[in-house]
């Protein structure tokens, strides 16, 4: 009884469902235990980047805050990439060429620093969000693609009652559990990146708004300025 026993559990194994399973239903699983291995390194990636661009923002914010000369803190972050010294540097340089000139156009220069720094905030939100809509496929498609397999395998479930005429459990099990199997692998592969996707959205907003808030007060800084300039 127990030799027998163990024979079915090793033939109902994962490995032995993935050996014994149809060449599509291999295709189906190899590509998404490939999409799962992919999905977990955009997580993982993401989470260090992420966590590495706040601490960034804070330390950037606090130094600018304890600035006293904006120039000479620009010529010390103008080659920074990090995305609050690019937005910083983008006013900046629109700021320079909006009161190069013998006149200044007061409303003109707050329209330009607005629009130059709102356009370095969206670039950096789009610089920061790579790859992240490859979470949001991975999360919608694999389901389906999971599926696929799974009536793949029951139709060859099928196929197998039909040619030997025998509809007991042993003829049907073994392609019925290689048809689930490919769900799981879906499920598995789907539902990380299903909630990484929203993770990381989540944290990729708060980015946004901590950078459009140091534009506004950035903003509000050089409109000061401008005022003082008049």
């Amino acid at each position: 009884m127990e030799p027998t026993l163990m024979t079915e559990a090793s033939v109902m194994s994962p490995v032995a469902l993935f050996l014994q399973a149809d060449w599509v239903v291999k295709g189906v699983m190899i590509g998404l235990i490939l999409a799962s291995i992919w999905t977990w390194a955009i997580i993982v990636s993401f989470k260090a980047k992420i966590g590495r661009t706040h601490k960034a923002i804070d330390k950037f914010d606090s130094d600018y805050k304890k600035a006293e000369d904006i120039d000479a803190f620009y010529r010390l972050h103008s080659d920074s990439d990090l995305p609050i010294a690019r937005v910083f540097s983008s006013g900046v340089s629109e700021w320079r060429r909006s009161t190069g000139g013998r006149t200044i156009d007061r409303d003109g220069t707050r329209e330009r620093l607005a629009t130059a720094m709102g356009s370095a905030v969206a670039g950096e939100i789009d610089r920061l969000s790579d790859r992240l809509n490859i979470l949001a496929t991975v999360g919608s498609v694999a389901p389906f693609v999971g599926l696929f397999g799974t009536v793949w395998g029951i139709m060859r479930a099928f196929t197998s009652i039909a040619a030997e005429q025998n509809s007991s459990l042993a003829v049907v099990a073994p392609g019925i559990a290689e048809a689930l199997f490919a769900t799981a692998i879906g499920l598995f592969a789907a539902i990380p990146a299903v909630i990484a996707y929203n993770r990381y959205s989540h944290g990729i907003n708060r980015v946004e708004a901590r950078l459009n808030r140091f534009a506004d007060s950035f903003h509000a800084t050089l409109s000061r300025q401008l005022e003082g300039r008049a």
